[in-house]
């Protein structure tokens, strides 16, 4: 029986992650624009293609699996084996095997599926947080630094500094988990430790980003010059003109909104 995982030079407990790299990385070397399209290497490139149609797909993964794990017990030539034994404890003992190697599976897949959602809230929780709170901040025009006494005034940079330090690492998380630099792609086609498949170049996320702060910026400016009854009712806390200090509060709400949404997650987990 063919071993993909061989094939592929990875374990039969890899990731999905590991499996698609392991796949990239022999894809690139096996390319025929770098073997000058040889015969050998044209035959060894469909073999890794492959096995990673196989083992890419988890259903086909998991039939492939049960089918390895026959051929591995099979106790004679003729194909004999415990594993089509109709003997009633080889039959208990084969659905033993059969469900501790999918449950196997299973817990593997879940435990990717939870890593990659905390990942992808890490880094969209703070994006939102930042241009929802930019968007009310430039509409409400809040003056808490400016009327704050001396200890008010530390506490609030104080919250600032550490929003940013806290966004800025929010930020590089997402840019390495989702997005590629061009050049590194470019450079790294026959390195042999490539990298996870990101979605997104970096310039793309760049753009998102700084248009997404732009455009609540201009949204806020343009609903502020209508919502002026926040201000009215409240002279000393609103001010109806946009201050400097307004870049103080994003940073700080989505220090709290980040926060709160971790330690809910901590108490679902």
């Amino acid at each position: 029986m063919v071993d993909y995982y061989e094939i592929l030079k990875v374990t039969p407990k890899a990731s999905s992650v590991e499996i698609k790299s392991a796949y990239r990385r022999l894809a690139r070397k096996l390319h025929p624009d770098v073997n000058n399209g040889s015969e050998a290497t044209a035959r060894k490139f469909a073999e890794i293609a492959e096995a990673y149609e196989i083992l890419g797909n988890p259903t086909e993964r998991a039939s492939y699996d049960k089918k390895r794990l026959q051929a591995m017990h099979t106790t004679s030539p003729n194909g004999d084996s415990f594993f089509t034994s109709t003997n009633p404890h080889a039959r208990r003992w084969r659905q033993m095997v059969y469900e501790k190697r999918y449950n196997e599976i299973i817990d593997r897949m879940i435990a990717e599926e939870r890593r990659e959602s905390a990942a992808r809230e890490r880094a969209v929780y703070p994006a939102v947080a930042l241009f929802v709170s930019t968007l009310f901040v430039v509409i409400f025009k809040p003056m808490i630094f400016v009327n704050s006494a001396i200890i008010g005034k530390i506490i609030v940079v104080s919250l600032f500094i550490a929003g940013v330090i806290h966004l800025v690492g929010r930020v590089r998380d997402g840019f390495e988990h989702y997005t590629y630099n061009d050049e590194d792609l470019h450079e790294s086609i026959l390195d042999e430790n490539e990298p996870r498949v990101k979605p997104y170049s970096r310039w793309s996320a760049s753009v998102v980003l700084i248009g997404g702060l732009i455009v609540c910026f201009g949204l806020g400016l343009l609903i502020g010059n209508y919502v002026d009854f926040v201000s009215i009712t409240l002279p000393s806390m609103f001010s109806t003109t946009l201050k400097p200090e307004f870049v103080f509060y994003p940073p700080i709400i989505v220090l709290f909104v980040d926060m709160m949404h971790s330690f809910a997650s901590r108490i679902d987990n």
